[in-house]
């Protein structure tokens, strides 16, 4: 897996051997001295990660990484701190500047390249869920819910069978988040399925084998992206480096620091309900994409791609399919009578009508304007009319209450019908079966329904 690195160092010797270790490895690396020009970079060149020196003259990395995290071109980079400082305040200072990782010199290459690899794994994440979310705001589906960010406090699951450390980490959450304590591994796992934003595990716990816990939870679609912050020895390397490799968010160690603990779980909790924003967003504007605004059936798109797959499967030996094309009577005369916003609650009033007189196996959907289209899966010609004539009835036997109720209007349908032939038939040709029923009931006095055989 590879990426594009930017190396942010004062030292030149620094940064010709991080560009060495880095192109080792088949990392694409940028390179700068100063944290002015790193913006610059990361702005223009977008890199996958940013590995930032603390200790730099004028700008310092604490500011450089502030910056690029209150800037929406750049907060979503990850950024690692390197530095030689090795002190706590220096550790919760880059993690409340929106750093996700620090590392001190001497770099341990071990540990830097599983940094980035998980970090890189993460970006390709994010990348895939802003580009979509990109491509729902082009198609002005996209919905603002940046508040829903802010939100206070997470639902954090403490895995840990130490009760004096757990405790201790309860304690110092209890104050911003809502976390919760469990012991056993089978337990923790079916509650990681829940509303969870935050796991915490101790992979040297004595009851249960944090690590294998941690691969099962990476295994389940369902859990595979919650966070997870390990609780680790530093002196127990091949856990350390194994729970890396295992796909864990984030490494705290023993003895557990409570502010380094507070930084480090606000921060995953954060990430965490960024992705969640963009993926819900997602999930938004694939249904706007397939939906109709304002009716909230189904549009012509689906419509379009649903009724080949069944015509399809019909004619090779399937059930066959039936469709109705609806077209509200004399709709010119509502908007121009009552004007278009009256026209409107006509059609949401319809589609409601429309949808509560169906099955639940068929798909009403708005072809356009006052024409509907409804496909009925595994229906014959005469079912099909029987359901027609009963949505007719039941649009024409009530009022449609218009402009906050003071008119009320009578509307009917004319409807056409139509079911699949079998082999050779064609979506275009059984819509247009059933639109000239239409054409033919409006003909004939309106207020009808015609099925069309051939």
């Amino acid at each position: 897996m590879t990426a594009r690195i930017l190396v942010v160092d004062d030292v030149p010797a620094n940064v010709r051997l991080l560009e060495a270790k880095l192109t080792i490895e088949y990392y694409d690396v940028v390179s700068c001295h100063d944290g002015q020009t790193a913006l610059k970079l990361a702005a223009a060149e977008k890199p996958d990660i940013i590995l930032l020196d603390v200790m730099m003259p004028g700008m310092d990395g604490f500011e450089v990484c502030r910056r690029l995290k209150a800037d929406a071109e750049t907060r979503h980079i990850p950024v690692v701190l390197v530095t030689a400082l090795d002190g706590r305040e220096d550790r919760i200072k880059g993690l409340d500047a929106g750093a996700d990782d620090f590392l001190t010199k001497p770099l341990d290459d071990v540990v830097l390249f599983a940094r980035v690899r998980s970090l890189v794994r993460l970006k390709l994440i994010m990348d895939e869920l802003r580009e979509r979310e990109e491509s729902g705001r082009r198609m002005g589906v996209s919905t603002d819910g940046a508040a829903r960010l802010r939100g206070s406090g997470g639902r954090v699951l403490i895995v840990d069978d130490n009760a004096r450390q757990a405790a201790k980490v309860m304690e110092e959450l209890s104050r911003e988040h809502r976390p919760v304590i469990e012991t056993d591994a089978g337990a923790a796992l079916v509650a990681s399925r829940g509303l969870i934003d935050l796991m915490i595990v101790n992979i040297a716990a004595q009851g249960f084998d944090g690590l294998r816990l941690i691969a099962q939870i990476r295994s389940v679609e369902a859990t595979r992206h919650l966070p997870i912050l390990a609780i680790v020895e530093t002196s127990e390397r091949p856990r350390l480096l194994k729970a890396l490799e295992l796909g864990v968010n984030d490494i705290l160690s023993r003895p557990v620091d409570s502010e380094e603990l507070a930084a480090r779980a606000r921060t995953q909790i954060r990430r965490k309900r960024y992705t969640d924003f963009l993926r819900e967003k997602l999930d938004y504007s694939l249904e706007m994409a397939v939906t109709d605004a304002l009716t909230g059936l189904h549009n012509r798109r689906y419509m379009s791609g649903q009724l080949r797959a069944f015509v399809q499967r019909a004619n090779h030996g399937g059930d066959p399919v039936a469709v109705l094309v609806l077209d509200i009577d004399h709709f010119k005369a509502v908007n121009d009578g009552f004007g278009h916003d009256a026209g409107d609650e006509v059609l949401s009033e319809f589609a409601v009508r429309l949808a509560t007189n169906v099955r639940a196996v068929d798909l009403p959907c708005r072809l356009g304007g006052e024409e509907f289209v409804v496909v009925m899966p595994d229906t014959s010609l005469e079912d099909a009319h029987r359901i027609a004539d009963r949505i007719r009835r039941d649009v024409g036997s009530a009022p449609f209450r218009v402009m906050g109720g003071r008119e009320h209007l009578t509307i009917t349908v004319s409807v056409g019908v139509a079911a699949s032939l079998g082999e050779g038939d064609t979506p275009e040709a059984l819509l247009k079966r059933a639109d000239e029923g239409v054409y033919e009931a409006k003909a004939s006095g309106r207020n009808r329904v015609i099925a069309r055989a051939a």
